[in-house]
């Protein structure tokens, strides 16, 4: 079953928790909520693609990803930060 769009949907209600958490001052969370719209926005490219995703390092997604895509060099740069 491709998901993609689920996964899509579910890292932008991430990213604005993390946009609310960072406004208010809960800056861990923040950054936790920012890292799953990044790994689930990651794992919707794979499903769209046709594959599977596995794991919840941003940076070894991309790694997995760049085996077969082209991985644009700063979004890489971004993941390792």
């Amino acid at each position: 079953m491709e998901r993609s769009q689920d996964w899509m949907d579910q890292a932008e209600g991430d990213l604005i928790h993390a946009q609310s958490d960072a406004e208010h001052g809960f800056y861990d969370w923040s950054c936790f909520s920012a890292q799953q719209a990044a790994e689930k926005a990651v794992k919707a490219v794979f499903q769209r693609l046709g594959g599977e995703a596995w794991g919840h390092s941003v940076a070894d997604l991309l790694r997995e990803l760049a085996r077969y895509y082209l991985v644009p060099e700063e979004l890489m740069q971004a993941a390792l930060e």
